[in-house]
């Protein structure tokens, strides 16, 4: 008796998630976002509301909440219903690098959020100032290990992905470089532009103008593709640097809170990856130099477990502690 109400009870709910998810969405939609308007984060995040906006018919709203390196922004959609209507879009750091660096996070990314989609990479590219005497990797890590613990080196911030790479080259190169943090990307480039600091780990779209000018010299980059705008600039791989640690790269996921009601879900799956490849968002990718992806909920959920490890050692050989 207990297994047929087991089973009716089961039934009535399978067929109320999907009664809600043909109705869905019955409001508008607000997409979180853990940063302040303006950056590629927003713009990114804007475009994907218009666009899905249009295939849901309904109004996606951005709002923006940045502060305590994303965990605000995520902690709001983990304690959001989970009816679909509120969805988190957002960089890495709360998601893949919070958990490993502060002691206390209010949230539990396995527990508390769903994954969506993973929206786009943002490939870093290595880069020197002009005057540096290096014109590729071989060149450069013989130049470092010349002017061993005398060097340093830029990131736009604490725990960042330029950081922990930075940090770990150095490391398993004996190169004894000191980490010098900006509170952003923009005044680290204008230090880097500046020569008050050699090198650093930066966005391809913040490098290009510089690159363009002549004053910053990219020498490889992060992932496992060349750029379409640096094609002559090899990979670390290629350029004899295989380390797994140099495949992490950054850039933004979609979310929702866990337990939204898997039919509601693939919708939300369906009409990001569709809007991914849209020319609006392909623009907009090209701008900012990011490189889209689109996968599936399943993949994105991967990746993230995948990326744990790695980000624990590169956390641990940084020092990277945030509280």
């Amino acid at each position: 008796m207990n297994r047929i109400r087991t089973f009716v009870l089961a039934v009535a709910f399978a067929w109320s998630a999907l009664g809600f998810a043909q109705g869905y969405p019955t409001r508008p939609i607000t997409m979180v976002v853990p940063a302040p308007a303006g950056g590629a984060s927003d713009a990114i995040a804007r475009s994907l509301a218009e666009t899905m906006g249009k295939a849901l018919g309904q109004v996606v709203i951005v709002d923006n909440k940045p502060g305590a390196s994303g965990m605000l922004a995520t902690q709001a959609v983990a304690r959001a219903p989970a009816d679909g209507h509120t969805v988190l879009v957002t960089h890495t750091t709360p998601i893949y690098y919070a958990h490993h660096m502060f002691s206390k996070v209010p949230y539990d990314v396995r527990r508390d959020l769903a994954f969506v989609t993973h929206i786009c990479d943002a490939t870093l590219v290595l880069a020197v100032h002009r005057d540096i005497p290096a014109r590729n990797m071989k060149e450069f890590i013989a130049w470092a290990k010349g002017n061993k613990g005398k060097l340093s080196y830029g990131s736009y911030g604490v725990g960042s992905a330029g950081h922990l790479m930075s940090a770990h080259l150095s490391e398993s190169r004996q190169l004894g470089m000191s980490h010098v943090p900006y509170k952003g990307e923009a005044p680290m480039i204008q230090e880097l532009v500046g020569g008050h600091i050699p090198w650093a780990l930066a966005t391809a779209g913040s490098l290009l103008p510089h690159v363009s000018s002549g004053r910053l010299r990219p020498l490889a980059v992060v992932g496992e593709h060349r750029l379409d705008d640096l094609p002559d600039v090899p990979t670390l791989a290629e350029a004899g640097f295989p380390d797994p640690e140099f495949r992490i790269i950054g850039g933004l996921t979609m979310m929702v809170p866990a337990g939204t009601p898997p039919p509601v879900l693939a919708r939300l799956e369906q009409e990001a990856r569709a809007a991914i490849q849209s020319a609006q968002l392909k623009a907009r990718f090209q701008v900012f130099g990011l490189i889209g992806v689109g996968n599936s909920a399943r993949e994105a959920r991967q990746g993230f477990e995948d990326s744990g490890p790695l980000i624990e050692k590169l956390v641990r050989i940084s020092g990277a502690k945030l509280d």
